[in-house]
């Protein structure tokens, strides 16, 4: 009985963390699109554009030709190495993006400078 109700408890874990991430890949893949399409830049104030994943767990910021990616939860800093990767990986063949890493405030940065 233990076992099952961790298997469905881990089960429920990695579906939704999943779509968190979905989401989360929603959001900077639009503002990577929009950066090679609709705007040069967003300049020094994208706050009028930020987007929060529904969750609460993310908030996508999006600043000049960097789209700035904090998680709103207080977390290690593994969460961020990982988050980083994460978005490394799913970028990593997008001409559009040149870097993902963390910047000296500890947030994620998305590089989309020509």
């Amino acid at each position: 009985m233990k076992k099952t109700l961790m298997i469905i408890l881990c089960v429920t874990l990695l579906i939704g963390c999943s779509s968190s991430k979905k989401e989360l890949y929603e959001h900077t893949d639009y503002f990577v699109e929009s950066l090679s399409t609709e705007y040069e830049s967003y300049g020094l104030t994208g706050l009028n554009h930020s987007k929060t994943t529904e969750n609460g767990l993310y908030k996508i910021t999006p600043l000049g030709r960097l789209i700035n990616v904090k998680i709103l939860e207080v977390v290690e800093n593994d969460e961020y190495e990982d988050l980083k990767e994460d978005l490394k990986s799913h970028y990593k063949n997008d001409k559009r993006v040149n870097d993902v890493y963390i910047n000296q405030g500890g947030t994620i940065m998305i590089d989309c400078r020509n």
